[in-house]
């Protein structure tokens, strides 16, 4: 009796990981699937892999993109048959425990050289949606106080626009 209750224990624990690892792996595709969809400038399969009310942060301060506003912004990279292109060369996706959202980190290989996605997605009718992007360009540690020369005078006139807005 005892060996059968550890036997179906062991069942069960299985079927539990390899569902999570399937729904990773449609997360994984999904992700894929959207950078491609960016990279061959397919405007309608890259929005269509986001929820509705999408948003994606850009690498620019000011770069917060609500989805109509996003779409409005990229119709015409797309439409000129030039979008972005990003690859993933690392990932790692976390599942919530109710199974309707996941989370992911990622580094990518762009046009900017490495930068990083992170973003939240969510199961809407059983397809798993990009919620929330969040896209930076990472910068070496040792090169932080060359960036902030760069960009000081820029995000000092934004910080006072947005302090003025408080």
């Amino acid at each position: 009796m005892k060996r059968k209750i550890t036997i179906l224990v062991l069942l069960m624990v299985s079927i539990a990981i390899n569902a999570q690892n399937t729904e990773k792996q449609k997360i994984d595709e999904v992700l894929d699937a959207w950078h491609l969809a960016a990279a061959n400038a397919d405007f309608e399969s890259y929005f269509g892999k986001m929820t509705k009310d999408g948003v994606f942060l850009g690498t620019d301060a000011m770069e917060n993109w609500q989805n109509d506003e996003f779409r409005a912004f990229s119709k015409p990279y797309f439409d000129g048959g030039k979008a972005w292109s990003f690859t993933a060369v690392q990932r790692n996706i976390y599942l919530g425990e109710s199974g309707n959202f996941a989370w992911f980190d990622e580094l990518l290989d762009t046009q900017m050289k490495i930068c990083r996605g992170s973003g939240v997605l969510k199961k809407v009718n059983g397809q798993w949606k990009i919620a929330h992007y969040v896209l930076s360009i990472a910068v070496p540690n040792e090169n932080v106080d060359e960036l902030i020369q760069i960009k000081e005078e820029k995000d000092n006139e934004i910080l006072l626009e947005l302090k003025k807005k408080q």
